[in-house]
């Protein structure tokens, strides 16, 4: 992964855990949510008002993680995320849960762009594409 083009930082809660005390898998995507949708607010391109508006969408259509090494009740974790890869109608991000023992998680999720109201994908709206662009460091 490349020089992130945002970084979230959070620390481990005791919700976040399992019965053996460390994130429960499931919560490494609830996670990385929450910094993508802190990310696309500081872009500009904030997802309650986009969700609101009804124009388009960005439903996940893929997601997948590694997990390197535990994360337990209290760690701090700063989230980097980066652009993947950019197409006409949908993006990838990866995500790299950093510790200071270093990487314990990485994620991608796969995002294309819909109208609510319709079936298929649409092409992303030009503001954001070039955004997404404009993050996009190759």
């Amino acid at each position: 992964m490349s020089k992130p083009a945002y970084e979230h930082p959070f620390r481990v809660a005791l919700h976040d855990t399992d019965a053996a005390g460390v994130l429960f898998f499931a919560h490494l995507f609830r996670r990385a949510h929450d910094a993508y949708e802190a990310w696309m607010a500081s872009l500009g391109f904030p997802l309650p008002e986009m969700i609101r508006e009804g124009r388009i969408a960005l439903p996940l259509v893929h997601a997948e993680a590694d997990y390197r090494r535990p994360l337990r009740h209290g760690d701090g974790v700063q989230v980097e995320i980066s652009i993947a890869a950019l197409e006409t109608s949908r993006f990838s991000i990866d995500y790299r849960f950093q510790t200071e023992q270093g990487t314990a998680a990485t994620a991608r999720t796969v995002h294309a762009c819909i109208h609510p109201g319709e079936k298929g994908a649409r092409p992303l709206p030009e503001p954001l594409h070039a955004m997404l662009r404009a993050c996009q460091v190759n």
